[in-house]
């Protein structure tokens, strides 16, 4: 466990081969589990089922980006399992409240890029009011957010995931990680044509609803329809 916590720091970095790598730590039926897992995600991840991906993805975005923000914000001498505590909460807030994790997903990274714009000695300056318009920006755009977060995260495990499954064909895997930027757009693809088909083509929650209250109505009037052609039949 240990060990895939430091490879998910890799992510802290610009380091595609660590990216890609994390593969060779997850077994071949983890690796199966892991890409279907991906592929749900893929077509489905959005809407309510976007619940159960915003508990991990408001882990990962505690494990990865914790340490970032406090190192940036110039916090010293902070509990190392810190890191670890703030996982668990994203994580606890992700499942009760989902929205939470798009304003902080996309909150984050827009302050920390307002923080550097901003400098070092006035970095919080720059990266509390972007923190803010980014995630508020987030929490407005929850449902198209929701799907291509979701879309972009089964992408990638699905990708990780195949690799782990198939590395049992050592060659041709090790073949395909040794140039990860061919990995990574792999991935971009498959999400790109997740993020499409489920913001244009999947019915949003309220369709849903919709739908299934005409469908039961529909199977009303036909079962009432049905009780009274019974009635004066009998008759």
């Amino acid at each position: 466990m240990e060990g895939f916590l430091l490879a998910l720091k890799s992510y802290q970095t610009f380091n595609p081969s660590a990216w890609v790598g994390i593969y060779r730590l997850l077994p071949m039926w983890t690796g199966a589990v892991v890409a279907v897992v991906g592929l749900v995600l893929l077509l489905a991840g959005g809407g309510r089922l976007f619940r159960v991906v915003a508990g991990p993805v408001g882990a990962v975005i505690g494990l990865v980006w914790t340490g970032l923000v406090t190192q940036k914000l110039g916090l010293v001498d902070l509990d190392p399992r810190l890191p670890t505590f703030v996982a668990a909460g994203l994580m606890a807030l992700g499942f009760l409240f989902p929205p939470a994790i798009t304003f902080v997903g996309l909150g984050i990274p827009l302050g920390l890029l307002a923080g550097e714009i901003a400098g070092p000695t006035d970095f919080l300056l720059g990266f509390a009011p972007g923190f803010l318009v980014g995630g508020l920006v987030g929490a407005f755009l929850h449902r198209q957010l929701s799907g291509i977060v979701a879309s972009a995260a089964g992408a990638w495990l699905l990708v990780i995931g195949a690799l782990a499954a198939l590395h049992q064909f050592g060659g041709l895997v090790e073949a395909a990680a040794s140039r990860p930027w061919g990995v990574i757009i792999a991935a971009l693809l498959f999400a790109l044509a997740g993020s499409v088909y489920q913001l244009a083509m999947r019915p949003t929650p309220e369709e849903s609803d919709k739908n299934k209250a005409e469908r039961e109505r529909l199977k009303q009037r036909q079962a009432e329809q049905r009780a009274l052609e019974k009635r004066w039949g009998v008759k």
